[in-house]
């Protein structure tokens, strides 16, 4: 066996290294590639793993991210190779190996930006598949006894037809808290109400995750007013021995949520969504988690006199603009009441129309904002939004446009 050591500055080094690398990418010849020693501002993905792989017919190269419970895949484009590696190795990992043919090319950086390039000739050449095999990690898997009782899988552990685009929100519903509560202290017990919880999808599922896959003690209420979803959603928990998940029937107005940590209500209708958040700030809970549904309180009171009223005498247009307006000035109560927010896509606009979340995350309260939203509501004509008057930042003697 041969080996070769250089050592110079971190960034001949380095450049060298990614030159070589990039030089592969662009013969097209097979490598696969190790990333290791995660950096100090890197405190989330343990490993990457990277190899390249044929994806309907093109060239890709596919890098697992190694976090601490999950695995993340990505793909990427031959020219954005360039990139990937230079955020790998200058913001992710201090270490890296490279696989090619019969060599293995090591680099190694210090705390202190020295490094080492070791380049050993192993002998017989390294077999890299280049088949896609990589599966896509599902927090749920298709197998969860309770998705058949929930009509989400068939009896053999396969997801139906119908349900796939329901799978995938279940599934990216629990990346986002998962992520959520990455800080949460794992053996401090989690509380969670959900809102208007249906069938029971989401409510099964965060119960089934923490509980057996994340090992976290926890206690899942869903509130919902048809008695009839309520006591099925019952038996299949007793079914399954899930202990500390429940189910009340009760609307959003009489559940007493004072202590819990967590409060969700995924597509409740119009000012639904506005009580839920309000019960959820109410209790001072640790995170609020909410998908809205409908926005019609906005739409009926907005009397808009302003540059935008030609666009907006338009009906869908207008409808348009009343979501972005009702789901903004929430995002902003929220911020003014003590939540760090986000608003994003929930999951994409194929699989359901209903893909906008708010999340907000405990903080510190900013009153300040409340001006902001005064201004916006002053100039589409609006004279309260819900969620205000709900929580006392405003008051009315009358609710006409509710």
């Amino acid at each position: 066996m041969l080996i070769f050591i250089f050592m110079s500055s971190s960034l001949y080094t380095k450049t060298q290294f990614i030159d070589k690398i990039l030089d592969l990418v662009q013969s097209g010849e097979p490598f696969k590639m190790t990333f290791s020693k995660p950096r100090h501002q890197n405190k989330d993905i343990a490993n990457i793993y990277l190899k390249p792989a044929v994806i309907k017919d093109e060239m890709r190269y596919v890098a697992t991210y190694r976090y601490r419970r999950k695995d993340e895949v990505k793909n990427y484009r031959p020219d954005m190779m360039h990139d990937f590696l230079n955020h790998a190795l200058n913001d992710l990992f201090f270490n890296a190996v490279v696989f090619h043919g019969q060599e293995e090319i090591t680099l190694l950086q210090s705390k202190k930006g020295k490094a080492t390039v070791i380049v050993k000739n192993e002998g017989p050449s390294i077999m890299i598949d280049t088949s896609h095999d990589v599966q896509k990690y599902r927090y749920i898997p298709e197998d969860a006894a309770w998705l058949q009782d929930l009509k989400v899988a068939s009896k053999d552990g396969k997801i139906l037809d119908k349900a796939q685009d329901k799978y995938r929100q279940i599934n990216k519903f629990i990346e986002i808290i998962d992520h959520m509560l990455k800080d949460f202290p794992e053996d401090q017990l989690i509380t969670i109400a959900d809102m208007g919880s249906g069938k029971g999808y989401l409510t099964f599922a965060i119960y089934d995750y923490l509980t057996n896959t994340r090992k976290m003690r926890c206690r899942v209420t869903g509130y919902e007013v048809r008695e009839d979803i309520v006591g099925f959603c019952y038996n299949v928990a007793i079914k399954h021995g899930f202990v500390g998940l429940t189910f009340q029937q009760k609307n959003i107005e009489e559940t007493d949520v004072s202590g819990v940590n967590m409060v969700m209500a995924l597509h409740a209708c119009d000012i639904a969504t506005d009580m839920a958040i309000a019960k959820g700030i109410q209790a001072a809970a640790d995170y609020i988690i909410v998908a809205p549904c409908c926005h019609k309180q906005i739409r009926k009171s907005m009397k808009h006199n302003n540059l935008l009223s030609p666009i907006l005498q338009h009906g869908i247009l207008e409808e348009r603009q009343a979501e972005i307006i009702t789901d903004g000035i929430r995002s902003l109560i929220m911020e003014a009441s003590g939540y760090r927010t986000k608003v994003f896509e929930f999951i994409s606009v194929e699989h359901t129309p209903k893909n906008v979340m708010i999340t907000g995350v405990k903080s510190i309260p900013d009153p300040e904002v409340l001006k902001k939203v005064e201004a916006i509501e002053s100039f589409y004509g609006i004279d309260y939004h819900y969620l205000e008057v709900l929580l006392g930042y405003k008051s009315i003697t009358t609710k006409k446009s509710v």
